[in-house]
């Protein structure tokens, strides 16, 4: 009897531990995801994993630089990483990134082991890119996730087990890049050109986060430092705004020819550790056109 009370002791806690390793799972709204309070922080819990299905808003290696390089060793440098911005469609007014990168092993908190190998990291390009997926196709993203300087990423918790990685399915092709929101900076900064930020996510920053928007009329207030991953400035004569460069091959050193006051389309970020500031335009590429600083097919999405 004894022995059987044990047996049944084993059984039941074997059980548990299964149990505790499935993780949950739940397909829900960008706007769900990224809800906030008022400090900025993130509020979703409901479950370990998420399913998310929107509109591919860019290609990835216009955005941030994938080349494997296991040589670095550089604290908080992750060498390769990945990244790209999909959109809600309907009345799902908001937008998700999903992000990976290489040498999770620099940042302090990861085991040693924790990164991946340059034929590792690039397996990992080749699995997460296997689809084909283009800008403008409708796309289903399954992943892990995690807080991030204001926004919340699918991600792989910074983990090389496979286990944690994200998967990316695509639903349909060509549906079509969402046509820019036109914002004003008046939409985005106070009268003391701070940035507004509501944690309802109904106005402000929060309100275009992770989404195309075109601001009109501004100029930078510095063009010098143009070129790929330039932080600059834009301004309407009375607020500003942050703006950064993707790595787009358009954008290089000697390619600003832009006559002011010029348009701008790209797609609302923000990266902040007070989570409530920080907002910046990101810009992927740029077609020399002279009058809309913006990657070639977010300026036809406009146009549409």
């Amino acid at each position: 009897m004894k022995n059987l009370a044990v047996l049944t002791t084993i059984v039941v806690l074997s059980l548990g531990v299964i149990a505790q390793a499935q993780p949950t799972v739940a397909q829900i709204t960008h706007s769900q995801f990224q809800a906030v309070n008022d400090a900025g922080e993130q509020t979703y819990n409901a479950t370990n994993k998420v399913i998310l299905e929107g509109i591919l808003l860019h290609n990835p290696a216009d955005m941030l630089n994938p080349t494997a390089d296991e040589s670095v060793t550089e604290l908080l440098n992750i060498s390769g990483q990945w990244q790209i911005f999909f959109q809600g469609e309907g009345d799902d007014h908001a937008g998700t990134a999903a992000w990976m990168g290489q040498m999770y092993n620099n940042l302090p908190w990861v085991p040693l082991d924790g990164g991946y190998t340059n034929e590792e990291f690039i397996a990992e390009l080749r699995r997460i890119n296997a689809t084909q997926f283009c800008p403008g196709d409708r796309i289903r993203v399954t992943g892990y996730f995690l807080p991030y300087n204001g926004k919340t990423n699918i991600n792989e918790q910074h983990k090389n087990n496979p286990d944690y990685d994200f998967t990316i399915e695509l639903l349909e092709r060509g549906v079509g890049i969402p046509k820019p929101e036109v914002v004003t900076l008046d939409q985005l900064k106070d009268n003391n050109d701070n940035f507004i930020f509501d944690s309802t996510r109904l106005t402000g920053c929060e309100y275009y986060q992770a989404r195309l928007v075109k601001i009109e009329d501004v100029w930078f207030v510095d063009p010098n430092g143009w070129g790929p991953n330039a932080a600059l400035t834009i301004t309407d004569g009375v607020k500003t705004f942050p703006v950064k460069l993707g790595r787009g091959n358009g954008i290089y050193a000697g390619s600003y020819n832009l006559s002011e006051p010029f348009d701008i389309i790209g797609i609302m970020d923000q990266e902040s550790k007070d989570l409530i500031n920080g907002y910046r335009l990101w810009v992927m590429n740029y077609n020399g056109n002279g009058l809309v600083l913006s990657s070639y097919e977010h300026r036809m999405a406009d146009k549409e």
